[in-house]
């Protein structure tokens, strides 16, 4: 296993290398360098555009268990008290993406050192953030000649302390979809309004119409989320807008109530073009589905950890939070789990600083469970 001090240097190296989505050229590039100094005699290495496949063959080549590990940036301009902040304007691991891989490497390096009992399969992905490279890894044939019997990943959780695991069985993460709709008017001078068609106006309407969807039309014993995040109108204070865009996200607990929201919004926008004599084109983006963790591999691993002192293990409860990796989960039975880091700062905040300790500590509670007898 490397030492706590090689892994925290690997996670603040890539740490300085964010990069979004597809565009991870920089980062693919390290981990083969650093995959390349590992023993080679049971490792094989295949790429796929900046994602990497790494293929350990087992002593007894008896089942396959894939580990995957997600590395792309987001575009953040960092806020830390680090010395080794982001090299790239604007783009940042704001989501403990360089916890996930620096975490996988460390697990890939002892079995590189220490050839396991069974294959193991590390997948690291690309373009997590958007637009998502799952689904289209999961059609390439290392997925078909390497096929998992089974697959984990885990995500840093900023609320829970370093030496906590926190997990359930069955549904773990939301269905979510981005959300972009552009509304296109008349612009003019700002004292005619009359000879316009203001889009802001619209856009304005259209955002506190779309508030009541999940207050009105989601089942409160359900759970639905639109959030607006973005709003673009206009280019000077005295010109009406002919255009505006509004950019948010759906998230839910369920794929029905996805579908019956996109129908709603979809509805409140014919409204807006016919009230405000506009036009309107809607755009879903990304969609993930949910990820939920197959009960029969899940709750084996969960009794497995309370089997260990060194580990708090912690039964959480479902979140609204979106990861593609559930489209490896409605195809391999798998999980995904919490791994506390214990910092005041929540995912995607511009001074995200995640305990380190927790680094050296996932990596050997993955190693054993990897490795138990």
């Amino acid at each position: 296993m490397l030492s706590e001090q090689e892994l925290i240097q690997i996670r603040r190296e890539l740490h300085q290398i964010p990069e979004l989505g597809f565009q991870e050229i920089k980062t693919q590039a390290y981990l083969l360098e650093r995959i390349k100094r590992l023993p080679q005699s049971h490792l094989t290495v295949e790429t796929w555009k900046t994602g990497i496949f790494v293929y350990v063959n087992g002593l007894n080549n008896d089942k396959t268990i894939a580990y995957r590990a997600d590395m792309d940036g987001l575009p953040i301009e960092e806020q830390t008290s680090y010395d080794f902040k982001s090299k790239h304007s604007g783009q940042m691991h704001a989501c403990g993406h360089d916890f996930h891989m620096t975490i996988a490497f460390g697990v890939l390096a002892h079995a590189a050192f220490e050839q396991p009992s069974s294959n193991l399969l590390f997948i690291f992905q690309p373009a997590e953030e958007g637009p998502g490279a799952a689904q289209d890894m999961l059609k390439l044939p290392q997925l078909t000649k390497w096929k998992p019997d089974s697959i984990v990943a885990l995500h840093i959780a900023p609320e829970y302390p370093v030496g906590s695991i926190a997990i359930k069985p069955g549904l773990l993460f939301a269905n979510t979809s981005e959300l972009f709709i552009t509304l296109k008017g008349k612009g003019g001078h700002a004292a005619y309004p009359h000879s316009a068609n203001d889009m802001v106006v619209s856009a304005s309407h259209l955002v506190t119409q779309l508030q009541s969807i999940v207050a009105r039309n989601v089942d409160p014993l359900d759970a639905g989320v639109v959030t607006i995040g973005v709003i673009k109108g206009g280019t000077k204070q005295n010109i009406i807008a002919e255009q505006a865009v509004i950019e948010g996200t759906i998230r839910t607990r369920s794929i029905e109530t996805m579908t019956r929201i996109k129908q709603r919004i979809e509805n409140l926008v014919q409204g807006i073009e016919t009230g405000f004599e506009c036009e309107a084109t809607i755009n879903y983006g990304a969609n993930y589905c949910q990820v939920y963790n197959d009960p029969k591999v899940t709750e084996p691993f969960i009794e497995w950890l309370k089997t260990k002192e060194d580990i708090n293990v912690i039964i959480c409860s479902e979140a609204m939070t979106g990861e593609d990796f559930g489209y490896f989960l409605e195809e391999i039975p798998g999980f995904m789990f919490w791994l506390g880091v214990d910092t005041p700062y929540g995912l995607h905040d511009a001074k995200l600083e995640p305990n380190e300790k927790a680094i050296p500590f996932a990596v050997k509670a993955i190693i054993d469970f990897l490795y138990r007898r």
